[in-house]
């Protein structure tokens, strides 16, 4: 296993019964070879010398944890906002949104957070065009308009763009009606 990439002991059952590859893992947390990360979840620790042992980025952990259980994972409205350059607050917490159940996991000093949402929300997961799907549904009604939108086009690609347009039927009225005047403006301004 690549250090510093979590994994689950499924990834070793091609080698063993899932009691020897627990009781290995186990063994190896001992020997301070493998960390746990979380319930299930396991980590080759990258060792820097100045901080010592440094955990995987909630978003690792969060994937790992969601394939466990077959979730869809997408990061939350408010982090895809910030990454998208529509908002300048910094979320103080890792939460993420999830077709799974709502859990909290604890990383060391940290907290995970995976939200159970509807699916809908979590179309496009994982991609740039659901990363701005998630960012308007966190911005709200109020603050997604033609504007906002055109601000979102120039952000991704013209290929994500247009998959986020054609997602209109998973999205509220109120965020499709915007697109549709978005889609007006732009008309007029090329006739």
């Amino acid at each position: 296993m690549p250090v510093g990439e979590p994994f689950t002991p499924t990834a070793f059952l091609a080698f063993g019964t899932r009691a020897s590859v627990d009781q290995t893992l186990s063994r190896l947390v001992k020997a301070g070879c493998v960390e746990r990360v979380t319930r299930g979840v396991f980590v080759r620790p990258e060792v820097n010398r100045f901080v010592d042992k440094v955990m995987p980025e909630p978003i690792k952990v969060a994937e790992t944890v969601a394939r466990t259980t077959g979730s869809i994972i997408q990061i939350h409205g408010a982090e895809a906002a910030r990454r998208l350059e529509l908002t300048t607050q910094v979320p103080t917490q890792s939460v993420f949104s999830t077709s799974g159940p709502s859990k909290r996991i604890r990383v060391g000093k940290m907290e995970i957070r995976l939200q159970h949402v509807c699916q809908r929300k979590l179309t496009l997961a994982g991609r740039p065009a659901g990363l701005a799907l998630a960012a308007m549904w966190y911005l709200g009604k109020s603050e997604v308009t033609p504007l906002l939108i055109e601000k979102i086009r120039r952000k991704i690609s013209g290929s994500e763009f247009e998959a986020l347009k054609s997602a209109t039927s998973s999205m509220p009225a109120w965020m499709s009606d915007a697109f549709l005047r978005h889609g007006r403006a732009a008309w007029s301004v090329h006739a």
